[in-house]
This record gives C-alpha cells, sequence and structure tokens, in this order.
C-alpha cells in the first residue's frame, strides 16, 4: 500500500498503488522518472473516479519508496534521504549557482524569482489550503509543502489542475538564508587583475609557478607580445589556490600596457579555452574589478531573491563599513560552511603574520640593547681617549712654554684653578658630601645581605673622579706622616744632646 500522491502520467491510480514497491524513503529531488515511484507529487493525467490513492477503497497511508518527484529535476536535497536516509547537499545545483554568481559575478545581482501574483498566490495555496485530495489528507499535504518551503527543496503540489509550485531556496518561506558583508575591490579594469582558482595546495602551485605561467601563455596562444605574470598567490579552504595574475602586451613601438580585466576574463570564459583552463586545475576564474556606483546603487536598492526587504534594510544600516563593505546573501549550509572555512583560514594567515611580527620586534629588541651597551661603551672609550688627548695637549704645552714668563692669562687661568681646587677641598662643599656618600656606600655594604634586592651604581667617571681624590688624601696624608716622622727624630736627636751634656757641665763645674 503505497504513499503516492497521484500516479504518474498515464498510469491509473490503482496500477500505481499495484507497481509502488513498499521500502524506505526516496531521495528529495532525484531525477526518478520510473512509474509507481511511491509518495510522488505529480498530478495525474486521467481525472477519473479511481481517485489519486490507487482505488477508491484504497483509505490507508503507505510509504513508498520515495520523496523523489515522477517528472522532477534535480532541485531538491541532492540525492540524500535515498537509501539509509543518508541527507545530500542542500540544493547542489543552485548552492553552485549562487556561489558561482556571488564570487564570480563580483556581487551581480542573482537571478530573480518570478514575482507575479500568481506565483505568489500558488504559493499561499500550497502552504495554506491545498485541494489536491478533498479531505484531512490536504492538511497534512499543507504541513508537507511548509516544511519543503522551508528547507528550500522540493515541490508542492496544491490543484490537480494547476502545475506544482518549484520550492528554491530563493523562496522567501526558506529558513536557511542570512546576509554578510564581502570586501568590495578596489581595482581598476585597466590593471587586468583576473583570479584564478585552483584545485591544488599552494605549495604545488609556488613549486611550479614557472611551468604555469608558461601553460597558461600557452593557452592565450603563444603570442610573443603577450606576457603573463603573477600578482599574488593565496591559500584557500579545501586544499585550493588563488592566482591573481594579469597579462602585459607589448606593441612593436616598444610601449607596453595591461590587458583589461574583463577583456582577459571574456577570452578565459570561451568554451574550448575553459576546457583547456580546466585541465590545468582551474575550477573558477574571475575579475578583479572595482564596482561602479551605479552597480553599487543597484545592488543596494534591489533585494536578492528570496531576501525579505525589511531584512534587506537592516542589513544596510547595519553595515560596519559602508565604503568598503557590501552586503550579500548567504543562502544554505554550503555558503555558510564556505564563509567560516575562508574565515579560519584568513584567521590562520594573520596569526601566522603576527607570529612573523612578534619574532621581528623581539629581534628589534636584542638588536636594541646590543646597540645601547656598545653605545654606552664607545661613550666611555671617547671619554679615556678625550682625556688622554688633553693630557697630551698639557705637556705639550709645557714644554712649549718651558722658559717662558706667565703671561696674563695664564695667571688669571691658575687663579680660576685655585679657586676651584679650595672650592673641592672645603669641607662644606664638595668633600663634605663626598664624605657623606663615602658613608652611606659602607653603610649600604654593610647591610648589604639585609637589603640584598636594593642596587646602586656609580657612574664610571665619578668613580675615577672619587678614586682620584681618596689618592690626593692619602698622598697628603702620608705626606704629612713623613714630616711627623722626620719632626719626631729631629726632637730624639736635640733630646739626646741634651743628654749629652748636661753631664759634662757637670763635670766642670763640680
Amino acid at each position: 500500500m503505497a504513499f503516492n500522491f497521484g500516479a504518474p502520467s498515464g498510469t491509473s491510480g490503482t496500477a500505481a498503488a499495484t507497481a509502488a514497491p513498499a521500502g524506505g524513503f526516496g531521495g528529495f529531488g532525484t531525477t526518478s522518472t520510473a512509474a509507481g515511484s511511491a509518495f510522488s507529487f505529480s498530478a495525474p493525467a486521467n481525472t477519473g473516479t479511481t481517485g489519486l490513492f490507487g482505488g477508491t477503497q484504497n483509505k490507508g497511508f503507505g510509504f513508498g519508496t520515495g520523496f523523489g518527484t515522477a517528472t522532477g529535476s534535480s532541485t531538491g536535497l541532492g540525492t540524500g534521504l535515498g537509501t539509509g536516509l543518508g541527507f545530500g547537499g542542500f540544493n547542489t545545483q543552485q548552492q553552485q549557482q549562487q556561489q558561482q554568481t556571488t564570487l564570480g559575478g563580483l556581487f551581480s545581482q542573482p537571478t530573480q524569482a518570478p514575482t507575479q501574483s500568481n506565483q505568489l498566490i500558488h504559493t499561499a495555496s500550497a502552504l495554506s489550503a491545498p485541494t489536491l485530495l478533498g479531505d484531512e489528507r490536504d492538511a497534512i499535504l499543507a504541513k508537507w509543502n511548509q516544511l519543503q518551503a522551508f528547507w528550500g527543496t522540493g515541490k508542492g503540489y496544491f490543484n490537480n489542475n494547476i502545475a506544482p509550485v518549484e520550492f528554491t531556496q530563493e523562496n522567501p518561506f526558506c529558513r536557511f538564508k542570512a546576509v554578510g558583508y564581502s570586501c568590495m575591490p578596489n581595482n581598476k579594469d585597466e590593471d587586468g587583475l583576473v583570479v584564478l582558482v585552483f584545485n591544488k595546495k599552494e605549495t604545488d602551485i609556488r613549486s611550479q609557478q614557472q611551468q604555469l605561467v608558461e601553460s597558461l601563455h600557452k593557452v592565450l596562444g603563444g603570442n610573443q607580445t603577450l606576457a603573463v605574470n603573477v600578482e599574488g598567490i593565496k591559500t584557500l579552504p579545501d586544499d585550493q589556490t588563488e592566482v591573481v595574475i594579469y597579462v602585459v602586451e607589448r606593441s612593436p613601438n616598444g610601449t607596453s600596457r595591461r590587458v583589461p580585466a574583463t577583456t582577459l576574463y571574456a577570452h578565459f570564459e570561451q568554451a574550448n579555452i575553459k576546457t583547456q583552463l580546466q585541465q590545468l586545475g582551474v575550477t573558477l576564474s574571475m575579475t578583479r574589478t572595482e564596482l561602479s556606483p551605479a552597480q553599487i546603487k543597484q545592488h543596494l536598492q534591489n533585494p536578492p531573491a528570496g531576501v525579505d526587504p525589511i531584512i534587506w534594510e537592516q542589513a544596510k544600516v547595519d553595515n560596519p563599513d559602508s565604503e568598503k563593505l557590501i552586503p550579500v546573501p548567504m543562502v544554505g549550509f554550503k555558503e555558510l560552511l564556505r564563509r567560516l572555512k575562508v574565515q579560519d583560514q584568513m584567521t590562520k594567515q594573520h596569526q601566522t603574520r603576527l607570529d612573523i611580527i612578534s619574532e621581528d620586534i623581539s629581534e628589534l629588541q636584542k638588536n636594541q640593547t646590543t646597540t645601547m651597551a656598545k653605545i654606552a661603551q664607545y661613550k666611555r672609550k671617547l671619554m679615556d681617549l678625550s682625556h688622554r688627548t688633553l693630557q697630551v695637549l698639557i705637556k705639550q704645552e709645557i714644554q712649549r712654554k718651558s722658559g717662558y714668563a706667565i703671561q696674563a692669562d695664564e695667571e688669571q687661568l691658575r687663579v680660576q684653578l685655585d679657586t676651584i681646587q679650595s672650592e673641592l677641598n672645603a669641607p662644606t662643599q664638595f668633600k663634605g658630601r663626598l664624605n657623606e656618600l663615602m658613608s652611606q656606600i659602607r653603610m649600604q655594604n654593610h647591610f648589604g645581605a639585609v637589603r640584598s634586592e636594593e642596587r646602586y651604581y656609580i657612574d664610571a667617571d665619578l668613580l675615577r673622579e672619587i678614586k682620584q681624590h681618596l689618592k690626593q688624601q692619602q698622598e697628603g696624608l702620608s705626606h704629612l706622616i713623613s714630616i711627623i716622622k722626620d719632626d719626631l727624630e729631629d726632637i730624639k736627636l736635640v733630646e739626646h744632646g741634651l743628654n749629652e751634656t748636661i753631664p759634662i757641665r757637670g763635670g766642670v763645674f763640680s
């Protein structure tokens, strides 16, 4: 007992009921033309008294072999639900056309579905009040048509005398659609950029880039005045690669120009040329040219087929950058998956670029640290050389001025130096500060074990001046000690002499 809404043309309902084998669900939208495919929504050619269920006595519901159409084309869910209820592609043919329209047509307006009033009336009738069977089964058929419309595939039968309504993903009731944004190209037609999508990996394309250029040159006829150039290579999802090329044409007088992108694209779209490109692995070709203001205006004013005008207007309002981005429809899961893969691919490329930039920054920081250390070293070396040069000049000047009387300017300079020396040696001036610093240094050394986390560094020039000052102090103390020792020796001699002379004088006077 089959569940067939009407037998195929030329077959009575009874024959259809007996010829329909019992089985599982067939494929949505499979091109089945065999008689007796159960649950097919083909309207019968004859409207006899036998009805649409294989006879007036047939009151039951039997699931036949498939939900496919008896005369339909491939507009359903690929070949899904055919054997074992496996889901196939969502409207594969229409999705490919939509993808090519979005990618290759540079956001060109998709093909509009019929918008006649009778088409809308037929769609409303199929979804709300079909009159195919005349009983309570029409309500079930209405729900089935609603499911097909929401899914975006199949045919909606609603009347015996009227052709069924084709449900595509562009119909207004399809739920699997949204609006996204794509970046508008900013290249001129004179730039001649054409994108070729190869079904190969990027590594293979780069390793065979020269052979690819030669093959494309042969596709263009092998003309010596034409030269194929590769503008860029980018990785795409599913092991595909995008190659951007342009062709330079050289004239006999020595000038050259780029072939316009539209001209090159039209040449690639020729049947024989397209076949040669497919042999090279090209799956898609498109121009990369900017949209004219008229094209942008037309695209924004006319909502795509099946997209609610209110949603389209809201998408235009929500556009984050109307100067660079343009709203485009996303119909079906394939388009959503494609955009997700492209986004993941771009995220990986951005992360790779960020890693490269991070490595460059780390290398630059290391170079900066090394350079700063070298600069400090060269400054110290320059200071030492300056002091040595000054000492040499002083000795040379002393030798040159030897034997001459001190001049007035030299006397003035000597007075200034004495004044500076007295200021340095004054207890309340720099000398006192220096002693205070030395005491603080000793205290820091004493408490260094307790506060080991604090570190103080003294400039090399200041340290050298401190050492020189301490050396002078030490020399002064040594000189003072030697004077005191000499004086002590003299005092001892005087005392010894006094001790010797006193007894002699006592003996004389005794």
